[in-house]
């Protein structure tokens, strides 16, 4: 089995115009149309017909009816090219004068924007971050609770530092009269988040429970007692939890229940999942597939190629009789944490989550996988492999291997190493 570790965590062609009248086979109701423009007119009648069709065709500010005498032509744009010379030269003559007391008009609405507070500031106050939240919606809230003099300042500080990104959703202690850049990097410092939850992939529904109730201190039985008709689970999930909490970082509001924690996650789930367009009635097996992708592969880049031997296992074949003998599955049976490797007792079980013993998928997930490995558990890669196995726990090098006797002399590797590694398998 492999540590969970999050890799998820925190907002007409140019050119074409329509002309009436343009020239083109001289069809229509009009018979003095030709292509070169209209015929000499016959009469005053067809001469003033004429004009007026040509000055639906003209620009506006061209526009010169037929029979009327020469004139200039009007310029529109000089009244208002006047009006925003006048405008300009009285905005500079203001902003002169009363410059210094304009307000700002970005970031968190502060009228110092470029005030700032010195040192590290002293007293408490408490602010809360959440999904999405931008530098400026930061810089206004601690700008509101006093902790920093310009919700702007913090803004360009936040925009300045690179390790900004890495900000957890959460409420974080602070203190008041902080320097922006301080502050900033206080909210960086673990030790400041409060409230916030992180839980990683790859976790059994069981050691998120235990994790939800030390972070918000709601009773652990709670998270048990959930009635799972009550979280909007997949139709696919068959009332069944596991495999559909979504790893992440979760800030709960003050008394939300453990029913009300737990449909979070699995509306996060779906929100994650959403683009992938799982077909409802593939879920459960897609889900049950990426859990085994999440235990069995250390490095991501190995999911797909896991998802495949599964697939393959899965297959009529004399090598597996459509046995997949992955000892994830008797982790989550036993739920025994600590070893890669499983004992013979262990595997006798006649659980149907024994994969040695049961041919097939198990009935469920067996722990709640992260969004990569639900995609390579939906797009396996192309290959022909039946075995992998871990040879390096350190590194988390993986050989897969196609036939058996391959998978021996990977499998000698693995215990080479195991031995020169006591109590690392």
């Amino acid at each position: 089995m492999n540590e969970p570790h999050l890799s998820d965590s925190i907002f007409g062609g140019d050119g074409d115009e329509t002309v009436v009248g343009a020239a083109g086979s001289g069809s229509g109701d009009d018979a003095s149309y030709q292509p070169g423009g209209y015929a000499a007119p016959a009469s005053r009648r067809e001469a003033r017909e004429n004009a007026r069709r040509q000055a639906v065709q003209a620009p506006e500010d061209s526009w010169v009816e037929y029979g009327d005498p020469p004139r200039r032509r009007r310029r529109p744009w000089l009244p208002l090219l006047l009006a925003l010379v006048l405008v300009g030269a009285g905005g500079f003559v203001a902003f002169k004068a009363l410059g210094p007391s304009l307000p700002s008009w970005g970031g968190g609405g502060s009228q110092t924007a470029g005030a700032d507070y010195t040192g590290t500031g002293s007293g408490s106050a408490v602010i809360t971050v959440r999904r999405g939240d931008t530098g400026s919606q930061i810089g206004a809230a601690l700008e509101k609770a006093g902790v920093v003099k310009s919700g702007n300042r913090f803004a360009q500080a936040f925009a300045a530092e690179p390790q900004a990104a890495r900000l957890q959703p959460g409420s974080y202690t602070l203190r008041r009269q902080m320097s922006s850049s301080a502050a900033l990097q206080l909210m960086l410092d673990p030790s400041a988040r409060k409230g916030g939850v992180t839980i990683p992939e790859g976790l059994w529904a069981t050691e998120i429970y235990a994790r939800l109730s030390k972070a918000t201190g709601t009773p652990l039985a709670d998270y048990s007692a959930v009635d799972a008709a009550a979280l909007d689970l997949p139709e696919g999930a068959n009332g069944r939890v596991e495999g559909y909490l979504f790893p992440s970082t979760y800030l709960f509001a003050d008394g939300a229940t453990a029913t009300d924690q737990l449909r979070t996650m699995v509306a996060e789930f779906k929100r994650r999942t959403a683009s992938l367009n799982i077909p409802a009635d593939q879920v459960g097996r897609v889900m049950t597939i990426a859990s085994i992708v999440q235990a069995e592969s250390k490095l991501g880049q190995d999911g797909p190629k896991v998802a495949r031997v599964i697939e393959n296992r899965l297959k009529p074949n004399p090598a597996t009789n459509g046995r997949l003998q992955m000892d994830s599955t008797i982790h989550y049976l036993h739920k025994k944490r600590g070893t890669v490797t499983t004992s013979d007792k262990e595997r006798d079980s006649t659980s149907p989550y024994n994969t040695y013993k049961h041919a097939g998928l198990p009935p469920a997930p067996v722990d709640n996988p992260g969004i990569e490995a639900i995609k390579a558990a939906q797009s396996p890669a192309p290959g022909s492999w039946l075995y992998f196995v871990t040879v390096n726990q350190q590194t988390g090098e993986t050989r897969f291997s196609s036939t058996l006797a391959e998978h021996n002399k990977n499998v000698a590797l693995f215990r080479a190493w195991c031995k020169a590694n006591p109590g690392r398998c």
